[in-house]
């Protein structure tokens, strides 16, 4: 009797991770195909004044997504566990191709961000954020009994720093604040403590305030946005365009192909601010259907990680999902006025083959892990109460907390 309810319930999870994993595929199925058309709309303008055809940008991005759904394929059908074991080269080649924007990147738009392999201008802080969600799976995998200690934290959490260091050089301090948060998100869901996460999250304005300090320029652009009407012709232009174009597309929009802004008055329709142009050509309407359609991507991920039963993979969904949302969160304030234009893509939208390719791939990974059975053991990181000897040589203490015994004893996870 028990071996069939048993066999009962393993049935129903199966089907209901196979569902959340074909609902996944059907939003991003979605998502990309309505990207594509507002690119192939907002990017003509741009397309012209680069002397081409008026669809020259939108065939790039077809080209790049077809680069993606191969990638979204590998993805799907790779043996996770082998993924997540060479995890740590993954990382140091991530980081030697940062150092390799440094020293021999291309440059544009005010940063040095990409590679020139020639077929394609490849962009490594996009493919790191995909890196930073691996390897912080793999070290909660490795070490989750020693993470609640800080040196022992800053130690294993050292690679996503320098290459988080890396992004800020080129400089692109909205991905590497991107990196940041995922990081955050992965380490909150695995247990580390408040403590922690309160100084960690510290560091971070600390540091986030330097920088600020040190590049006077980059914080006038950067806070902007609370007083755009101050700096018409500067600072403040791009938001007051995109608010223009929002506000003249009204309920239903001029148009499919219809805006206004795309044509020089709007700097990178087809990029940063893709937004404004669905909002100025399909109104209200439209931009309630993109966000629509990110709520729907959330509650399918959301379900994939929650009914997941190995805690390595659910950490990696948990990375990815904070990936995608929070990069749609913040693009979508920016072109609205609600946050500072730190130049995150709209996901799925925005042009650009590295981040269309990898978000792809991060979604071929979430498919995989929806279809995915394999049970781990408890992975929440420990809460210890280190002695002053322990505490000075910074090792683990051999007794949990009474907190983390009964956290256990609930199987949080399960």
């Amino acid at each position: 009797m028990s071996t069939q309810t048993d066999s009962k319930k393993s049935s129903q999870l199966v089907h209901r991770g196979s569902t959340s994993g074909r609902s996944l595929l059907l939003v991003t199925t979605l998502l990309v195909a309505m990207g594509t058309v507002a690119l192939a709309s907002a990017s003509e303008g741009q397309s012209v004044a680069n002397g081409g055809s008026p669809w020259s940008i939108m065939l790039h991005d077809i080209a790049y997504l077809c680069l993606g759904v191969i990638a979204l394929l590998v993805t799907s059908k790779v043996r996770l566990e082998q993924l997540i074991r060479v995890t740590p080269w993954l990382m140091g080649i991530g980081i030697a191709s940062l150092l390799a924007v440094k020293a021999v990147g291309v440059s544009a738009n005010g940063g040095q961000r990409w590679l020139n392999l020639h077929f394609i201008f490849l962009q490594p802080s996009e493919i790191f954020k995909l890196l930073t969600v691996l390897y912080l799976a793999w070290m909660v995998l490795h070490h989750h009994r020693s993470l609640n200690n800080w040196t022992q934290l800053v130690k294993w959490s050292g690679p996503v720093l320098v290459g988080a260091t890396l992004v800020v050089i080129e400089p692109d301090i909205g991905t590497s604040s991107v990196i940041v948060a995922i990081g955050l998100a992965i380490l909150a869901v695995a247990g580390l403590s408040r403590r922690l996460l309160a100084r960690t999250s510290l560091a971070g304005i600390v540091l986030f305030g330097g920088y600020m300090l040190a590049r006077p320029y980059s914080a006038r652009r950067f806070f902007s946005f609370l007083h755009p009407s101050h700096d018409v012709l500067g600072s403040g232009y791009q938001l007051l365009q995109s608010k223009i174009g929002l506000g003249a597309g009204g309920l239903t929009g001029l148009g499919l192909g219809h805006s206004r802004e795309k044509w020089g008055f709007l700097p990178n329709p087809h990029t940063d601010f893709i937004f404004s142009i669905v909002g100025e050509e399909l109104g209200l309407i439209g931009t309630l259907l993109v966000l629509g359609l990110f709520v729907w991507f959330l509650l399918a991920a959301m379900r994939i990680a929650m009914q997941c039963t190995n805690q390595t993979y659910r950490l990696v969904a948990v990375g990815i999902t904070t990936w995608i949302i929070l990069e749609a969160l913040i693009n979508i304030a920016s072109v609205v006025g609600g946050w500072a234009v730190t130049g995150i893509p709209l996901p799925f939208f925005s042009y650009g083959g590295t981040a269309l390719i990898t978000e792809l791939a991060a979604v071929g990974l979430l498919y995989n892990i929806s279809n995915d059975r394999t049970r781990s053991s408890d992975l929440t990181i420990d809460h210890f109460e280190p002695s002053s000897r322990t505490r000075s040589r910074g090792d683990v203490p051999a007794r949990p907390s009474r907190d983390v015994i009964e956290r256990q004893n609930s199987r949080q996870w399960r």
